[in-house]
């Protein structure tokens, strides 16, 4: 045992502790890292979506040059857009929380679903792209081992981001600075060495569109250039996470996201654009079995001695491997706060709203990595059948948030000055995202397009039963509150009685105690309590109330809010002991903050019995009217759970039904 968990700590790290009040510093990210870590999903698109767009154009390349503008007009309404969402929403505002506050509960749900999908196959895209650029520079003998290659890189990431956040970004960074300045360099060389022939190349671009409408006809241009710009779709996937990873960034979180979005929108504009240009410039053709930015590297280092070339072309291409493998980093941090969001709301089990001791979401990580374990092998980690699957989800997520943004900016017209700019930005992003949305439903729908609205909508409606179960537990519950109401009528005659640590000392250490673990002054404790009364009368004339603070996913954003949570736990145990007191019973309170409610119960319970060795422990366990899969799967049952630890501890327990 004690080997295993030296094995643990070498692998995922030792704990972190939850109330050391500079852990979110220690945390955090600065906006260079922030940029890093969520940005790279959106730079390493630059692989990949100019090229599908320059490959939609056929023989009309010098097209290309619109549709370069209109990513670069596409990338920074998004971003400026979202900036304004980042503003609404500083303590996250990804597509979930915006569509849930602005248009309804609903489209928020619809919203959430949508980003899970489309993260999950950010993971599995990237890695897929990431081990067939890896295995193009092996002999095709070894070809066969790619999927074991793709699953044994997603398993590595699952571990980094186990471990934590800034340590599953920091190997990015050599990665990422080597791929910016191959890149930026591939692009200024190319237009640069062509500038001479500028006035060349806008004779052929007029060229291009006169022969263009007389093969097509003008109708015929426009829609060959929107379909360009629709299968491009892919370069705007990863916008939206820095507003989703707002609570991973350093104070002042505002202005940090902001910096951070603009480090992405000015790196993804110059890539993407430049790109498509340079394919331009440099007359890049396609060759089966190559990408246009392995040929484009080729052409432009032909003329260069061979080892020099040889070397920025492994390099170059080494790092768009490495950063295709990387982009998945973007679908862990950001996956799984969406499945913690929608969990603290109800949507999802709960328990993807808890934290590791490593103070990460590590259900959801888990979540997501076999996911996209199955997802790999069932796709024969496929690129080209992933792609088709990819870039639908975020764009439902981009029009829900932009619908939502539109009503907001109509709502508070007479609160604010600036209304009709954001509304216009707002307005373009919908009309854009919305129009990529439907198009490549269009173009992809039976190319296997339809298998992601079909996951997605099976999704939505798994998140329907889960929300309509909890909703049922909830009003189950609301039976128990009128012992609550029936305690608050008392309340107000001994009101001014309250917690004083001082009368601990009065107590025998000698004295029979009733230990209770409570979580808040509500019906299920009340209930538990006078059962203890009714099934022990007269046993018991000392009691202790014992809770544990759980920090969650929706309470680790700060130091203010775990002071807040135990200000919490203090006032409802106090209302405990008052309620004692009151009635002539001798009563004191334990509580612990942390992220474990197993862990830090036992803690408490022994420092209970090292005061008080005659103490039993109760708890109170929901009973269900029917014991199904699902109530199994949405309750943790942690009674039953701290049960087992006590009993392994010898430490007496017993278990009280509360029955629903």
């Amino acid at each position: 045992m004690a080997m295993l968990s030296k094995l643990r700590k070498i692998i995922f790290g030792d704990s972190r502790n939850v109330t050391d009040p500079s852990i979110f510093h220690k945390l955090s990210l600065v906006a260079f890292f922030a940029w890093i870590g969520l940005g790279v999903d959106g730079l390493s698109s630059s692989c990949y979506g100019p090229e599908e767009a320059f490959l939609a154009l056929g023989n009309h390349h010098y097209l290309g040059i619109f549709i370069a503008i209109g990513v670069i007009i596409t990338i920074f309404i998004i971003s400026t857009s979202y900036h304004y969402i980042i503003e609404l929403f500083p303590s996250g505002g990804g597509g979930y929380l915006v569509a849930s506050k602005l248009l309804s509960p609903t489209a928020g749900m619809i919203s959430g679903c949508a980003l899970l999908i489309d993260y999950l196959l950010t993971i599995t895209l990237s890695v897929a792209s990431g081990a067939d650029a890896l295995f193009s520079f092996l002999p095709y003998r070894y070809y066969s081992y790619k999927i074991f290659v793709a699953v044994i890189g997603v398993v590595i990431l699952i571990i980094l981001n186990l471990r934590g956040v800034k340590e599953s970004i920091v190997p990015l960074v050599p990665v990422f600075i080597i791929f910016l300045i191959t890149h930026l360099f591939t692009i200024v060389y190319s237009i640069t060495h062509q500038a001479a022939n500028t006035p060349q190349l806008v004779n052929n671009i007029i060229s291009d569109i006169g022969n263009s409408r007389a093969e097509l006809g003008t109708m015929g241009v426009i829609f060959l250039v929107l379909r360009a710009y629709s299968m491009g779709a892919g370069t705007f996937t990863g916008i939206e996470a820095v507003s989703n990873g707002i609570p991973l960034l350093r104070e002042p979180k505002i202005q940090t996201a902001k910096r951070t979005m603009n480090y992405m929108a000015v790196s993804l504009s110059i890539m993407a654009g430049g790109l498509m240009i340079a394919y331009l410039l440099v007359h890049v053709e396609y060759v089966p079995g190559k990408t246009l930015n392995a040929i484009l590297f080729e052409t432009i280092s032909s003329q260069w001695p061979s080892g020099i070339k040889d070397t920025f072309i492994f390099v170059t291409l080494l790092s768009e491997t490495a950063i295709l493998f990387f982009a998945a980093q973007t679908g862990f941090l950001d996956g799984p706060r969406v499945l913690a969001n929608m969990a603290l709301d109800r949507f999802m089990p709960t328990r993807f709203a808890s934290l590791s001791d490593r103070l990460v979401m590590k259900n959801g990580i888990l979540l997501m990595g076999i996911a996209s374990i199955l997802l790999m092998i069932y796709s024969g980690g496929s690129v080209k059948l992933l792609v088709i699957f990819y870039s639908i989800n975020v764009f439902i997520t981009f029009s829900l948030s932009q619908l939502g943004m539109i009503r907001h900016w109509w709502i508070v017209k007479n609160k604010d000055n600036q209304w009709k700019r954001k509304l216009f930005i707002n307005g373009m992003g919908l009309l854009l995202t919305s129009f990529i949305l439907f198009s490549v439903i269009f173009l992809k729908f039976s190319e296997g397009g339809w298998m992601t609205i079909f996951i997605t909508g099976f999704v939505i409606m798994i998140s329907g039963i889960i929300k309509k179960h909890y909703n049922r537990t909830a009003k189950l519950l609301g039976r128990l509150n009128h012992l609550v109401e029936l305690v608050k009528v008392e309340e107000n005659q001994y009101s001014k009685i309250v917690s004083n640590d001082g009368d601990e000392s009065t107590i025998k250490p000698n004295a029979r105690f009733a230990a209770l673990f409570v979580n808040g002054f509500s019906g299920m404790g009340l209930h538990t309590l006078f059962s203890i009364q009714r099934l022990f009368p007269g046993v018991y004339k000392n009691f202790i109330f014992v809770q544990v603070g759980l920090v969650d996913s929706g309470l680790f954003k700060g130091a203010a809010e775990i002071d807040s949570l135990r200000n919490y736990c203090n006032r409802e145990l106090d209302r405990y002991v008052a309620y004692m007191r009151y009635h002539g019973f001798n009563a004191l309170k334990y509580f612990r903050i942390g992220v474990d409610v197993v862990e830090e119960s036992v803690k408490i319970a022994k420092d209970i019995i090292a005061l008080y060795p005659d103490t039993i422990f109760f708890a109170g366990q929901l009973v269900f009217p029917q014991d199904t899969f699902l109530s199994r799967l949405l309750h943790n049952y942690s009674a039953f759970a701290i049960q087992r630890e006590f009993y392994h501890r010898g430490m007496p327990i017993l278990i009280l039904p509360i029955r629903l």
